[in-house]
């Protein structure tokens, strides 16, 4: 009564395609293929997001235009 062996694996393989059909085991597979791309793909937008907050962008100070505040000649 040990481990399942290769040969178990490939007789039970064969049972689960014959029970549901190889078209429902290719949509399935599909499917679970797209859920976990779209899992990764969340999981990348929330560490962006995440990393955003934990460093804002640096902030630009208004300086005023260089011609209002040019000193007048002297001479």
């Amino acid at each position: 009564m040990g481990g399942l062996s290769i040969w178990h694996w490939l007789i039970v393989l064969v049972i689960v395609a014959l029970v549901f059909g190889t078209k429902r085991l290719r949509n399935v597979g599909e499917d679970v293929g797209a859920a976990i791309k779209s899992f990764r793909k969340g999981m990348q937008e929330g560490d962006d997001q995440s990393q955003l907050k934990a460093d804002p962008p640096p902030t630009v100070q208004a300086t005023p235009s260089t011609t209002e505040n040019k000193p007048d000649r002297v001479e």
